[in-house]
């Protein structure tokens, strides 16, 4: 594996280059610019992301501690305790977009016990796993793209242009038979330079027929470049991807036991069959492009690379925690969703050794966050091991009204800024004055109040019912700046917020 004595470096920009605004690698930005990555798409919660920021950047403060004292530093797991909507696993989407170190989110409730049907908490650490693997393996398609197209390139002119035939081999002794002329002809000419090196000699005609070869072949390049030849049919041989019987013999869903792919094992026993193909030009470079990264690509180095990452580098999100949070002191059966997968947690979270695919895999050193609304349940009701593994707890508070307006207004994905992109879309546009915005905010924190309080997502229900006649007439709409202050916003929803009946069902 690779050493982990040094931090690794950051992942290189993608083919075609990146934005100005490429973000670099999460981990060896400080704290203070963590949090205002995530304050570009998260409203408030400044507790939650100092937590998060502060654990992250631990990850490289590691790698650079003495070798003697990296093995003892274990991660500071966080578990995040709110209401549903207060931006938990936004948290967590934004934290994946930045990282450049493997990241996985994970719904809690999914998983069952070891040895009932469903899946086992060990396959988070081979998901993890695959999502490095995939990582890896695109930085190093993206530092050899380059490579990978010139050689795509060069098989397609061979393609559009076959190379010359190869000249028939010198004639054996019954071939000498003939006249003295003919057996002069056939005979290869031979050139000594005067520093005595022997070059043999290209008869005129066939220097000639390379040279205006060669000129064809520069046109057709040209053309290639000039994007002249794109709907020209080519014919390539393809290896078929996969064998449909072998599909078959997958394991289902939760039984993967040691993840050891037998249809994979398989499929390597069988000799590879081609076929031809006739494509148009453009998917016959991409097939050619693809073939070449994975010449280009050592799958070997990537595996070596890719599990390093997982083990000192991994996080780990935990959705929904509080739903497998066991009625405790009940004992009225097996609870293979609750305490069962609790107690399988254990081990992973404290730091075991997992098998997949590619090798063993320790999860000492993955950072696992957390997150549930406990909305029933409490913190404490987790057993007490499991609540020992989350030493550090963060506290989301609800949203007001206040939160709403900037929510609106604010992070770079605002719901105002998505549909006017939409409305952008139709030829129109779409504005929203200042108490529109609070109006909207008002009417969503009102009716939190008065039903179930889902956080920033009741804007979604209201922004939906408020647009849905917009949207539904659109392309005939008469007009094409579309303004919603307060009273219209008032106009359109008050007799629903009003009506209990209605609001019960459409907001």
């Amino acid at each position: 594996m690779a050493k982990t004595d040094t931090p690794l470096p950051p992942p290189t920009a993608p083919i075609p280059p990146a934005s100005e605004d490429q973000m670099p690698w999460l981990e060896e930005m400080p704290p203070k610019k963590i949090v205002a990555e995530l304050d570009r798409y998260i409203v408030g919660q400044e507790a939650a992301k100092k937590a998060v920021a502060i654990a992250v950047r631990n990850r490289w403060r590691r790698s650079q501690a003495p070798e003697e004292i990296r093995d003892e530093i274990m991660p500071n797991n966080i578990i995040m305790i709110g209401p549903t909507g207060v931006g938990k696993t936004e948290i967590a989407r934004r934290l994946a977009r930045l990282a450049g170190a493997p990241f996985l989110k994970v719904e809690a409730s999914k998983f069952t016990e070891v040895g009932y049907v469903g899946r086992d908490v060990e396959s988070m650490v081979r998901e993890l796993v695959d999502v490095s693997i995939n990582m890896v393996r695109s930085e190093r398609e993206d530092d050899v793209y380059p490579t990978a197209e010139q050689r795509a390139e060069e098989r397609l002119l061979d393609l559009l242009l076959p190379p010359l035939p190869s000249p028939p081999s010198s004639a054996g002794p019954t071939a000498g038979a003939g006249s003295g002329e003919q057996g002069a002809a056939q005979r290869p000419l031979f050139v000594v330079s005067s520093k005595g090196d022997v070059q043999p000699k290209v008869p005129e005609a066939e220097t000639e027929q390379q040279e205006r070869r060669r000129r064809t072949r520069e046109k057709l390049r040209q053309q290639l470049k000039d994007g002249q030849l794109e709907e020209r049919d080519v014919e390539i041989e393809v290896q078929q991807q996969s064998f449909p019987m072998l599909e078959m013999m997958q394991p289902p869903q939760g039984m993967e036991g040691t993840d050891i792919n037998f249809g994979e094992m398989i499929q390597d026993l069988i000799p590879k069959k081609k076929k031809r193909r006739t494509v148009h030009l453009h998917e016959a470079r991409r097939i050619l492009v693809d073939e070449e990264l994975k010449k280009l690509v050592d799958m070997d180095d990537v595996v070596n690379e890719a599990l390093d990452r997982v083990e000192n580098h991994g996080v780990i999100f935990i959705d929904e925690i509080d739903k497998i949070t066991g009625s405790r002191g009940q004992t009225t059966g097996p609870d293979v969703s609750r305490e069962g997968v609790q107690r399988d947690l254990l081990p992973i979270v404290e730091g075991s050794t997992v098998q997949t695919r590619y090798g063993y895999v320790r999860t000492d050193h993955i950072l696992f966050i957390a997150a549930g609304a406990f909305h029933i349940a409490k913190p404490s009701d987790l057993i007490p091991e499991l609540q020992g593994r989350f030493p550090i707890r963060v506290e989301l508070g609800s949203l007001s009204e206040a939160d709403f307006v900037r929510i609106m207004t604010e992070p770079e994905n605002a719901l105002t800024k998505q549909y006017a992109a939409l409305v952008a879309a139709e030829g129109a546009k779409l504005e929203f004055t200042a108490d529109g915005v609070k109006e909207i905010a008002r009417i969503a924190a009102k009716v939190n109040e008065r039903m179930e309080n889902i956080g920033a997502r009741r804007l979604h229900t209201v922004m939906t019912t408020l647009l849905e006649e917009v949207m539904f007439e659109l392309p005939d709409y008469p007009l094409k700046h579309i303004v919603f202050d307060g009273p219209a916003v008032r106009e359109r929803l008050m007799r629903i917020v009003e009506d209990e009946d209605l609001r019960k069902y459409i907001l």
